[in-house]
């Protein structure tokens, strides 16, 4: 292996498959007197129209018994057991349709193709009557409608996942499912360099960009393995209506965080030209302390200091769709992201001796400059096929490159006491490139039964030149022991199938992905290297069955993976800190996860209930442990043994008025681990919860208030314990200009309450670490032009 630059690597797919495919994941067998069918599409572009709401309204009350949204390929089902009644159809910038049912015998009417028209007047002052809900459930997913969230004004997409139900984001950027981490995060359904662990560049990814999210806790064969506790997806935004749109956003806030995005779209018969710019500066403050402590000697070791994270980002975002024909197009597109970091910190040391004296004090600043461009490019073609909507082949090409040129100085200056003076500076040169191929097919062999198969080949290459040199006699000597080349070389082969059936009340999908892992690692300078090759089944089944309109009952079974990733391989660290060190382990072997739950979904009056409960059982898990001396605590993966867990999780949304609207999310799981570690038995069982509230009010002259708060519990930890956290965030919406314009304004953490404190106890030392960042205040401004509302998306079908 050798440093890799970005660069197209050559490579020979061939997937040869007889294939037909499950027609949607959703298993919708309705039961009552009637069941009404049918597809909303767009009556000028004849392109179905996605979310667009289905209500059954009683005829006497004009009230709204029965509602239902419309999936991406405009396809619907809703069922009544009440005799008099009408159908409604609406979606924002459309004409409102109402139809009076066709006088039937049978139990399910298909009501077939259904025009919307457009709205001049909408379209014009783009008035908004109704609102996609924040979250839709699905049979495996739930889908968070991004534009909804108040909160999320000048957020990256680190702070909007902290508010989609199921996920949390702790401090240091850390994403966790169900209280698991091991998480798949996707960009448009696909790996990319944007969600890497360690280069922070979900932060370019700012609210205003994206759509939705998709949290996918029990993913189908059809899904990458990746992930023992399940896939989130981030869909970026991409408007396809016809003629020329766009919007244009502007966010300012304290500490600094300022941003401006254009967002412009032009449609015509053939073409659809689509681009993002963005451009911004933030600063990401840290206040850190930690004490050390060596319970065979008595001393202590204690910092305490801030850190900044100050970048100024850049995101262009260019593309462009080629209709061949209506079922027929070509995407091409493009993604440049560039970020310039300044990352000043300054911590203060004292070391105490065992009756807590002061033997020394000193100071440790930082200079820290960075450069990290990442470039993304696609290339997607889609065919429909005439005989059924549902039959579809899909192909895409995608490239990814990051890279990273940091060199820091530490300066040690000493206070007092024992001297402490010293001066280090570290060099890193990082590259990465990812090249993902994915095919699918689908076919539908009747309205029941269907199969599909498809394959997906993903490559990754890295290379890390990390150096730490030390100041010694006036010259700067390079530290063997900490500097070398560490370079990582995985390639992914899967090939899926899946069989669905879909009655009237029952169904089920069942399928299997193979997957063959290819990594190697090799630190140059040492000529050490551990190369695995390993091959495994990932079966998965789902079933559904519905008792009644009101009363449904869901389930599903999935093997999962999580493969170690570069950071937890790669044996070298930051030491901006140097008492403590986060290193890799090379030698880290995967985790795999058995994941099996069942939901039950509930309508009572104007409420929906989910309930669910989950077990997974993880082998060879990977737990960060530490190692302590002289007062310096390292903290390393290990596989340490098997894992555990049961859980439960329900939601609910209530809306008692048409003002106000209540989301709940509450998660509980109970966990045991069983293990060991140099000879030492990690055995014990722990638990933890955690929630959040969602309140939203529609206020009078055209303001939405919205709340968010977030509890999560205190746990157990292999080695100690991670204190409980209670933070809100609020949000206020205004719109102005006639619809056209939006104003906002956003809180996260409004209490400064948001504090992370953990704890590492162990017979022979102690650690204690804690880190907070201060209130965001944000306030926004975005305007739309064209047919676009200011940056809410909606209408034809995305790709």
């Amino acid at each position: 292996m050798k440093a890799i630059a970005p660069r197209t690597k050559c490579t020979v797919l061939i997937v040869i498959m007889l294939v037909f495919c499950f027609v949607d994941n959703v298993v919708i067998a309705q039961q009552g007197n009637v069941t009404y069918t049918g597809k909303i599409i767009d009556k000028n572009s004849g392109q179905p129209v996605a979310y667009a709401t289905v209500i059954i309204g009683d005829t006497a009350t004009q009230q709204a018994i029965a509602g239902a949204t419309t999936l991406e390929d405009g396809t619907f089902s809703i069922a009544t057991n009440t005799g008099d009644h009408y159908i409604e159809v609406s979606f924002i910038g459309f004409e409102k349709l109402v139809l009076q049912p066709p006088v039937s015998q049978g139990r399910i009417v298909d009501l077939g193709a259904i025009e919307i028209a457009e709205d001049a007047q909408q379209l014009e002052e783009v008035v908004v009557e109704g609102e996609v809900s924040q979250t839709v459930f699905k049979l495996d997913k739930r889908v968070f409608n991004v534009g909804k969230d108040l909160s999320s004004t000048g957020a990256s997409a680190l702070e909007v996942l902290n508010n989609v139900p199921s996920v949390n984001v702790n401090i240091e950027g850390q994403i966790s499912l169900r209280g698991s981490q091991g998480v798949q995060v996707l960009i448009n359904g696909k790996p990319s360099i944007l969600t890497s662990d360690e280069n922070n560049a979900l932060g370019t990814i700012t609210a205003d960009m994206i759509d939705r999210i998709e949290v996918i806790t029990n993913p189908s064969a059809k899904y990458d393995a990746e992930g023992t506790s399940g896939i989130i997806n981030i869909v970026i935004k991409k408007e396809e209506k016809r003629g020329f749109n766009g919007s244009v956003s502007v966010n300012t806030g304290a500490p600094n965080n300022h941003s401006l995005g254009v967002s412009l779209n032009r449609r015509t018969e053939k073409f659809n030209l689509f681009t993002q710019l963005g451009a911004g500066y933030r600063e990401l403050p840290n206040e850190i302390t930690v004490r050390n402590t060596d319970l065979n000697t008595g001393t202590t070791i204690l910092s305490n200091g801030e850190e900044f994270r100050n970048e100024t980002f850049y995101n262009f975002i260019l593309g462009t769709d080629y209709y061949f024909s209506p079922t027929s197009v070509l995407t091409l597109s493009g993604n440049f992201a560039l970020e310039i970091e300044d990352q000043p910190s300054a911590t203060s040391f004292a070391a105490l001796d065992s009756s807590g004296n002061l033997t020394s004090e000193w100071e440790r600043t930082e200079v820290t400059d960075a450069r990290n461009p990442k470039f993304q490019y696609e290339l997607q073609y889609k065919k429909d096929f005439e005989d059924d909507e549902d039959h579809d082949l899909l192909f895409s090409a995608l490239g990814n490159f990051f890279g990273k040129d940091q060199s820091s100085e530490f300066l040690d200056i000493t206070l007092s006491g024992e001297d402490r003076n010293a001066e280090q500076t570290t060099r890193t040169d990082f590259k990465e490139s990812v090249f993902t191929f994915k095919l699918d097919y689908t076919k539908p062999f009747s309205d029941e039964f269907s199969i599909e198969t498809g394959a997906q080949y993903i490559l990754n290459d890295v290379s890390n030149d990390f150096e730490v040199q030390n100041l010694e006699g006036g010259q700067f000597v390079t530290d063997p022991g900490l500097t070398n080349i560490f370079e990582f070389d995985q390639d992914v082969l899967g090939i899926y199938g899946t069989a669905a059936y879909e009655g009237k009340k029952w169904g089920i999908k069942a399928g299997m992905r193979l997957e063959n892992t290819n990594l190697g690692t090799l630190l140059v300078n040492t000529d050490e290297t551990n190369d695995q090759n390993y091959t495994n089944l990932f079966p998965s089944v789902h079933t559904s069955y519905k008792f009644s309109e009101k009363v449904s009952l869901q389930a599903g079974y999935s093997k999962r993976i999580y493969r170690p990733r570069l950071w937890d391989l790669n044996p070298f660290f930051n030491i901006r800190n140097n008492f403590n060190i986060r290193q890799g382990n090379p030698n880290l072997m995967p985790e795999f996860t058995d994941s099996y739950e069942m939901t039950g979904i509930f309508f009572i009056g104007k409420t929906s209930l989910n309930l669910g409960v989950y077990h997974r059982y993880t082998t060879d898990i990977i737990e960060r442990i530490s190692t302590f001396e002289n007062n310096v605590n390292i903290r390393r993966p290990e596989n340490i043994g098997t894992n555990n867990a049961w859980g439960m999780e329900f939601n609910t949304k209530y809306s008692p008025t048409n003002w106000l609207t209540f989301n709940v999310d509450f998660n509980y799981n109970t966990f045991a681990r069983e293990g060991t570690f140099d000879d030492t038995i990690i055995d014990f069982s722990a638990e933890q919860w955690s929630s959040k509230l969602l309140t939203k009010i529609k206020l009078p002259w055209d303001i939405d208030f919205e709340t968010t708060g977030n509890y999560q519990s205190a746990f157990q930890t292999v080695q100690g314990e991670i204190d409980d956290i209670a933070f809100l965030d609020f949000g206020v919406r205004k719109k102005i200009m006639k619809g056209k314009g939006v104003l906002n304004l956003s809180v996260r953490d409004a209490f400064a309450s948001r504090i992370r404190e953990n704890q590492i106890i162990q017979s022979d030392f102690e650690v204690f670490n804690r880190s907070f960042r201060a209130r965001f205040v944000a306030f926004g401004f975005s305007y739309g032009f064209g047919k676009g509302e200011a940056m809410q998306f909606s209408g034809a079908k995305r790709m």
